[in-house]
């Protein structure tokens, strides 16, 4: 016959069954009660008793106060408006499913406004899964605006361009950027900007009550270079003079400053300008995205960031 032990941890058991239902899963005690094969008073106590023996404590409590101290720490130090740190997969450190969890929880924040917004976005990997994660909204009053074009300069397009992805998610009004993302000129980039359209849309995203952007990285792995938009030559051009990271593909040294020449000269995207007044929250994790994100931080590029733990942590450590 099994032992009392062997009985109580069995109960433990069934607790932790309970309360992971409950608090992470988001079960009602019916919904326990039906999954566990239990009476609902049964599924009641289990849950209680998860509390009781902080079961949970560890994946609700311990975890989320240690990120709340790491963003304290870096909004303190580098005078951010915001900054909200996630838990990292220590199997998957540079995993963005956090990061664009708690992305799409700030926008959805600033879709919920009656007031009118325009809300002004980059574009890549992390911001479009971050629209990904929204709920189906209807957002009539606000303008989602494009920082930057996302076509190759044979016309094709880029896969992680989000304006209009996110536009049918939550019924607003968009304005993409009908530009390549580098002109072949600073003279075509000059009539380019000169059109009607693009001259009102660089005057939205100038007037955005919030913008969102990604952080790239340069070298081997950098999303301008990996996607095709620059060649190997010109990001190492770009190395040589000190490049570090980018921002809607305007490329800036270790203290924000935007390397002057190379595809500075051709880059079409809106100006990239130091973040003040308003929210520009960047949206990057990664070992690779570490040093990107410092400079962006140190040239005050952006005042608001959402990043996990393990970055966190080699931010505050540098």
């Amino acid at each position: 016959m099994a032992g009392k032990g062997d009985a109580d941890v069995s109960r433990l058991d069934e607790a932790a069954r309970a309360g992971w239902l409950y608090y992470v899963a988001g079960n009602t005690q019916d919904e326990i009660a039906r999954k566990l094969g239990v009476s609902r008073q049964s599924a009641q106590r289990l849950v209680s008793l998860a509390v009781t023996e902080r079961l949970i404590k560890v994946r609700l409590d311990h975890p989320i106060a240690r990120c709340m101290e790491l963003g304290r720490n870096l909004a303190d130090r580098f005078g951010l408006r915001s900054c909200e740190v996630v838990p990292s997969d220590p199997a998957t450190p540079s995993s963005i499913v956090g990061i664009a969890q708690a992305a799409a929880g700030e926008m959805e924040r600033h879709l919920k406004s009656n007031e009118p917004k325009i809300i002004a976005f980059g574009t890549g990997r992390a911001l479009r899964a971050s629209v990904d994660q929204l709920p189906t909204m209807d957002c009539p009053q606000h303008k989602i605006v494009s920082l930057l074009g996302n076509m190759m300069s044979d016309g094709s397009a880029s896969a992680y361009n989000v304006i209009i992805r996110m536009a049918d998610r939550v019924n607003a009004r968009h304005y993409p950027m009908p530009l390549p993302v580098f002109a072949r000129s600073k003279r075509e980039r000059t009539l380019l900007h000169n059109q009607e359209p693009v001259h009102n849309i660089l005057a939205l995203a100038k007037d955005a009550d919030v913008t969102f952007v990604g952080v790239g990285n340069m070298g081997e792995t950098a999303p301008l270079f990996v996607d095709g938009f620059i060649s190997r030559d010109e990001m190492s051009a770009l190395t040589a003079a000190g490049a570090i990271g980018e921002i809607t593909s305007w490329v800036y040294d270790r203290n924000g400053e935007l390397i002057e020449g190379l595809t500075n000269d051709l880059v079409a995207s809106a100006p990239l300008g130091k973040a003040r007044d308003k929210p520009v929250i960047g949206i990057a994790a990664g070992e690779g995205k570490v040093d990107a994100i410092l400079g962006a931080l140190r040239g005050e590029l952006l005042n608001g960031l959402i990043t996990n733990e393990l970055t966190a942590d080699r931010l505050l450590a540098r």
